[in-house]
């Protein structure tokens, strides 16, 4: 999976999965242009671990979770290294809330910010690829929560699903210009915003209880990320696959 010459774009980059996929691909032999949220702390150590691999990392604070963000983002990141081989969309926001209780701006933050900011986000990029003629990779980083209901999740499973929908439309529409558009499903993964949900005995105790006997790791979901970004994956777009250790069919073990 060599990535050499090839430039990334990564949002939400400043920790857990999208800092894992900004140094797997870095790794690989790909330049990384990482962003985070305007006055995040954590991008700049980010972009320090990625350019230790010696690989050149450019650090774009914006809000993607707008489209005036999203235009900044892109631009600057053009400005940067003049075009875009590889974006991964990875923007994260969710709150657990009983639906009787969902406030709406929570609500509508959640669409805008996983469903909405994809669309605003790949747009953009892909108007790039279309004009650069290179062809291209878009991985949107989804959840398996898009396959089925989880209590506390009334706008996250569904902006998920949604997002899945939208990569398989833009990937039959981007195909005639060599951009394959896939979309990765997490299962519980054991990142930062879960010790913060979750103490970390609550993370150890259920992570015993999922099949694969553990969480799984963002660097996990990262190599998926890699492989799909790859010349491997040539003959591969509108896809969804699940990094999720069977997460999705927890149930089944209590039956066996």
């Amino acid at each position: 999976m060599d990535l050499s010459g090839k430039i990334a774009l990564v949002t939400g980059a400043g920790r857990g999965i999208g800092k894992a996929c900004a140094i797997e691909l870095a790794q690989r032999g790909a330049d990384v242009v990482i962003n985070d949220r305007p006055g995040s702390e954590l991008l700049e150590p980010t972009a320090a671990e990625v350019r230790s691999t010696g690989r050149a990392c450019h650090a774009i604070e914006a809000d993607v979770f707008s489209r005036d963000g999203c235009k900044q983002l892109v631009a600057e990141s053009i400005s940067a290294v003049e075009q875009i081989d590889i974006f991964v969309s990875n923007p994260a926001y969710s709150r657990m809330i009983p639906f009787l209780d969902y406030p709406p701006d929570e609500f509508e933050r959640t669409v805008a910010a996983t469903l909405t900011s994809g669309f605003h986000m790949s747009q953009l990029v892909a108007r790039q690829m279309v004009e650069a003629d290179k062809g291209g990779r878009i991985i949107f980083i989804s959840s398996v929560q898009a396959e089925r209901p989880y209590s506390l999740s009334c706008a996250y499973g569904p902006a998920k699903a949604g997002l899945n929908l939208l990569m398989q439309t833009i990937a039959v529409e981007l195909a005639p210009h060599r951009i394959n558009v896939n979309a990765i499903e997490p299962g519980w993964i054991d990142t930062p915003g879960e010790h913060i949900t979750f103490t970390d005995e609550q993370i150890e105790k259920e992570g015993r209880k999922l099949p694969l006997g553990r969480l799984g790791q963002p660097h996990e979901i990262a190599k998926a990320a890699a492989f799909l970004a790859s010349s491997d994956a040539d003959y591969i777009s509108g896809s969804i696959l699940a990094v999720d250790g069977l997460f999705r069919f927890q149930d089944c073990l209590e039956r066996v």
